[in-house]
């Protein structure tokens, strides 16, 4: 008798015990094959890592790297691994199944040179009388543990002391404080550490090698990819929070997005390749709007349509934006109910008008350059106000200027050759104009895409600074813990505090329902 797919089984018709059985049963079989599809990504992510590494170290001459790319790019590809590591433990935790032990070798991990001043915190149980009544309990000695920490300028060691008592008189129970909680169970870092670190690396474009050799010269041995361990974990910690902040600027009605370059090692071809890192910002300060200014990096391998796309997903009303087609591509896929407006740059126009008329004196750019200068004097007047009163004087006094252009613009395109350098550079007020219009309607709309510009330049500095990133996953964890770097600069908060008390509050368990209290803004209002 062949079984009957379970498809086809009548669930009401089976008795009460057999029912909650099969459903029990079929509910513990689609758990497994997600475990078992979970543990499959890990694995196929793990060994395209490998082999990586095994091409860095071991690839054709023409395609080997130099010390120093290698040290950039394992620092990539470890910090990588550990955040995958660190995401299997957590999922292996949350099933509820016991871990096994980890008895590879790890690099300074358990030894901290004794020359570094320890500062003992001793941590006391709530109470050292006995719970028979026979009254306080006497020390019997004490769990010690060590961890790197870190002040500006200057390593120390926190020792924490848990003491440990019992009852002489009976054989009660042993009373001892818990051992407090950390991001990094068994490791050196303390929170301060971490952000140190994070910090040094995305905002003080310092890589990892660097700093290593930093921490050497202070008698501090720790080895690059220890360094890089800790940035992979703490970029995995960080992530639900880097998801949260995304949510925030996309419930917004008004965003800014521009893409820059992101050069990646490609140790399979010996070179480097270009990645893009999109950046996603809000900045309503410029007509006094009520929601905190925010930027997301996210890092993609390619400047495709449908990366901006998969970034932008759930967001509806006005983009400003450059004059990148893909951009265009979009507008025109959203849907009729969540449609998406185009704001363009006039910044973007005149630079182009701007380097015709210092290459070659153009007369014709020149009269441009004046006519859009007159628009820009009216914005700096108006910088601050609110978005009614932004457009008021915008409608009475920017759009006869913005319609005087415009027959300015035709009249030129008829006069001069449609394949001058001239025709090229005036083409992108055309092609753009209705959403060079926007500004004129919609008293939140800027006039260009500079707040998002400056939202970019840390990346290119770092970018300068460490030249590429070492591997695509490296890519993700700049945009990442960048994100919150720049939020936090941008909300006038110094990334160092806030990275080290997010760090600290995940390290207690913040519950995700409560990470809205993580956001940087949230943080300079608990902190004035």
């Amino acid at each position: 008798m062949s079984a009957v797919p379970p498809a086809e089984i009548d669930l009401d018709a089976l008795p009460a015990p057999v029912r909650a059985a099969f459903l029990a049963e079929r509910a513990a079989r689609e758990q497994l094959q997600a475990k078992v599809a979970a543990l499959a990504a890990q694995n196929q992510r793990l060994e395209h890592m490998v082999r990586e590494f095994r091409q860095a170290l071991h690839g054709r001459k023409s395609e080997k790297l130099s010390a120093d790319e290698r040290q950039l790019a394992f620092e990539e590809l470890e910090t990588a691994v550990a955040e995958v590591e660190t995401a299997k433990a957590a999922a292996e935790e949350a099933s509820g199944e016991p871990r096994p032990r980890d008895d590879s070798p790890r690099r300074n991990l358990g030894w901290l040179p004794k020359e570094l001043p320890r500062v003992e915190r001793v941590v006391e149980p709530g109470s050292i009388l006995c719970p028979c009544g026979c009254g306080p309990m006497s020390k019997i000695g004490e769990d010690r543990t060590e961890r790197l920490d870190i002040i500006p300028a200057q390593f120390r060691v926190i020792a924490t002391i848990r003491p440990k008592y019992a009852c002489r008189a009976c054989a009660g129970k042993i009373a001892q404080a818990p051992a407090p909680t950390h991001l990094i169970e068994g490791a050196l870092p303390t929170e301060a550490t971490l952000a140190h670190v994070l910090v040094s690396k995305y905002a003080d474009h310092c890589p990892l090698y660097r700093q290593a050799q930093i921490y050497a010269r202070n008698g501090l041995a720790l080895d690059r990819s220890t360094l890089a361990g800790w940035v992979g974990k703490a970029s995995w910690h960080l992530a639900p929070v880097v998801e949260r902040l995304a949510a925030h600027l996309k419930a917004s009605g008004k965003l800014f997005m521009d893409e820059t370059t992101a050069p990646v090692l490609d140790p399979g071809r010996g070179r480097t390749k270009t990645g893009y890192l999109w950046a996603l910002a809000r900045d309503d300060r410029q007509w006094g709007g009520a929601d905190p200014p925010g930027v997301v990096y996210f890092y993609a391998p390619g400047r495709g349509a449908c990366h901006a796309e998969a970034l932008l997903e759930g967001f509806t009303g006005v983009l400003q934006v450059d004059g990148y087609a893909a951009y265009k591509a979009i507008a025109r896929a959203a849907p009729p109910d969540k449609p998406l407006r185009l704001a363009h740059c006039w910044a973007h126009g005149r630079r182009q008008l701007r380097e015709l008329f210092d290459k070659d004196g153009s007369a014709i750019a020149e009269v441009g350059l004046r006519q859009i200068a007159r628009l820009y004097r009216i914005e700096a007047e108006i910088r601050g106000r609110s978005a009614a009163e932004r457009l008021a004087v915008r409608r009475k006094r920017s759009r006869p200027l913005v319609e005087a252009f415009g027959t300015w613009l035709a009249e030129q395109r008829a006069r001069i050759s449609a394949k001058s350098r001239l025709a090229e550079k005036l083409a992108y007020f055309t092609n753009h104009w209705d959403g060079l219009l926007l500004f004129l309607d919609d008293g939140r709309v800027d006039i260009d895409t500079n707040a998002v510009e400056n939202a970019i330049r840390p990346l290119t500095l770092n970018r300068k600074n460490a030249l590429f990133a070492g591997h695509d996953e490296g890519g993700a964890s700049w945009g990442r813990i960048a994100s919150l770097i720049e939020t936090a600069k941008l909300n006038a908060v110094n990334p160092f505090d806030y990275l080290k008390a997010t760090l600290e509050a995940l390290a207690n368990g913040h519950p995700q329902s409560r990470l809205d209290e993580l956001m940087s803004w949230a943080f300079r209002a608990a902190s004035s």
